[in-house]
C-alpha cells in the first residue's frame, strides 16, 4: 500500500508519514511537538498530585457523609520557563471546605511550587551564563536563544544572591579542612587582572592560584587568594594556611615558574620539596632576548631539551644550545644554565607524568577562561569578586582537568 504523505498538523497513526518540507519549518514543528508534549506531562503531574492529595483526605467528610477537601477549579494559568521552552500551566486549586479555620488543610505542589516561573534547568543556566561574561540586560536574549520562547528579564537581585551565594561557597572551600589531603604535585602560577570599582591605586589585582594532583591522579584547585606574584611574604602567607588546615605531608614537587616569591615561600613551608621550573615561562624569557629571525630556530633547539627521552640526552641537547647561541646571544643563554636542574628536575618522577610536570599549563588553562570573561566584562566590580570568580571558573573548569597519564 502506497504510503500517505500528510501535512505536519493531521494526526498521524498506521503507515502514514509526515512531510515537513525544508528543515527550518521541520526543526520548528519538532520544537512544538517537545514544547507541547512537556506541557502535556506536566500538566498530567500536577493533575495526579492533586488527586493524590484529595485521596489522602478523603475520610474528611461533613456530617452529610459530603467530601471537605475537594476541587475548586483552577488557578489563573502561569507560565513557566523550561529546557522545552515557556510552558502555559493551569494549576489546579484545592479547598477544604471545614467551617473552622483550624482545621483546614492546604495544599501546596511540590512539583510547581506558588513562586517558580523557571525550572531548575534554566535556573542553572544563569550562574552559567553570567560566568560566561553574558550581562545581566543580556540574559533575556540568551536565555530565549537556548529555550526558544520569550523569558522575563533576570533582574539585579537575582545576580546579587547569586554573587552572595558564590561569596559563601569561596569562604567556606576556602577554610576547608586539608587533613585528609595528599598531593604528589602542586603547580603555582598568578594571573593580574582589572578591578573595576576599586581607586586607581588598587585596579590591578593579582591572584595567586595553587593546583595540586593527587597520588591517584585526580587534578584540584588548591587555594585561590589575593597577593603579588613575586612577593615571597603572600606565597608563605598562602602555604601556611593550607598547613594550618592539616595539609602536613610535603608534595614531591613543585612546578612554577622561576620569577615567582613561591619559591622562597615554598622552601620554608614544605622543606622536603622538589623543584621544577616551568618550560613555557623560561622559554619565553629566552626567546625575548633573541632577535625575532633567531627565534623559531631557538625555538625548536629549546623543544629539543625537555622533550628528550632521557636525561642524557636533555643535557646533550642543553650543550648544544649553549654551542649555538652563547657567544652570539650571551643574555638569552644565561637565563638556562642558572636553573638547569631545575628545569630537568621532571626525568626523576614518572615518565607517563613528565608533560603535566614540564609546565604549569594545567592553571594556564583555566587562566585563559579567566581573561576571556575579563575581556568581556571588563573585569569584576571589586577585589572580591575577582576572587570568588577565579574560584567559581577554576571549579568550572575543574570538570575538564585531565588526570595524570598511568591512572
Amino acid at each position: 500500500m502506497k504510503n500517505k504523505v500528510f501535512d505536519a498538523s493531521e494526526p498521524v497513526g498506521g503507515n502514514e508519514v509526515l512531510k515537513f518540507g525544508p528543515v527550518d519549518n521541520a526543526r520548528s514543528v519538532l520544537d512544538q511537538i517537545i514544547q507541547d508534549g512537556a506541557r502535556r506531562m506536566l500538566q498530567a503531574a500536577l493533575e495526579n498530585e492533586v488527586e493524590a492529595f484529595l485521596e489522602r483526605h478523603s475520610n474528611k467528610v461533613d456530617e452529610e457523609g459530603r467530601r471537605q477537601v475537594v476541587r475548586n477549579g483552577y488557578l489563573p494559568s502561569r507560565e513557566l520557563v523550561t529546557g522545552a521552552g515557556t510552558l502555559e500551566i493551569q494549576q489546579p486549586r484545592v479547598r477544604d471546605r471545614s467551617p473552622e479555620a483550624d482545621d483546614r488543610v492546604r495544599f501546596s505542589s511540590s512539583i510547581l511550587p506558588p513562586y517558580l516561573r523557571r525550572s531548575k534547568a534554566i535556573d542553572e543556566l544563569i550562574p552559567w551564563l553570567y560566568l560566561k561574561g553574558i550581562s545581566t540586560g543580556d540574559f533575556s536574549e540568551a536565555l530565549q536563544s537556548l529555550t526558544g520562547a520569550p523569558v522575563d528579564s533576570v533582574s539585579a537581585s537575582t545576580i546579587v544572591r547569586l554573587k552572595e551565594a558564590w561569596t559563601k561557597e569561596y569562604e567556606t572551600w576556602s577554610s576547608r579542612d586539608l587533613s585528609e589531603k595528599r598531593y604528589a604535585y602542586i603547580w603555582a602560577d598568578g594571573i593580574h587582572v582589572n578591578v573595576r570599582l576599586e581607586d586607581q591605586e588598587n585596579q590591578r589585582q593579582c591572584l595567586l592560584v595553587l593546583m595540586g594532583a593527587t597520588a591517584e591522579g585526580e587534578k584540584e584547585l588548591i587555594a585561590v587568594r589575593d597577593g603579588y606574584r613575586e612577593s615571597e611574604s603572600s606565597w608563605t602567607e598562602l602555604l601556611s594556611d593550607l598547613k594550618s588546615r592539616g595539609l602536613k605531608v610535603d608534595p614531591q614537587l613543585a612546578i612554577g615558574d622561576g620569577a615567582l616569591g613561591f619559591w622562597a615561600a615554598v622552601r620554608k613551608v614544605f622543606s622536603k620539596i622538589r623543584e621544577q621550573r616551568c618550560w613555557f615561562h623560561k622559554s619565553g624569557n629566552i626567546l625575548n632576548k633573541l632577535p625575532k629571525s633567531a627565534q623559531p630556530r631557538a625555538k625548536e633547539a629549546l623543544h629539543e631539551i625537555w622533550m628528550a627521552e632521557t636525561r642524557e640526552n636533555a643535557y646533550k641537547a642543553f650543550d648544544r644550545f649553549g654551542e649555538m647561541y652563547k657567544a652570539k646571544y650571551p643574555q638569552a643563554w644565561e637565563c638556562l644554565p642558572k636553573d638547569k636542574e631545575e628545569l630537568l628536575a621532571f626525568y626523576d618522577f614518572p615518565a607517563e607524568h613528565w608533560k603535566h610536570l614540564r609546565t604549569t599549563n594545567p592553571i594556564e588553562s583555566t587562566f585563559s577562561t579567566i581573561r576571556l570573561r575579563h575581556r568581556k566584562t571588563k573585569g569584576s566590580g571589586t577585589r572580591q569578586a575577582s576572587l570568588v570568580m577565579m574560584f567559581k571558573l577554576a571549579e568550572a573548569a575543574a570538570k575538564k582537568w585531565r588526570r595524570l597519564d598511568g591512572h
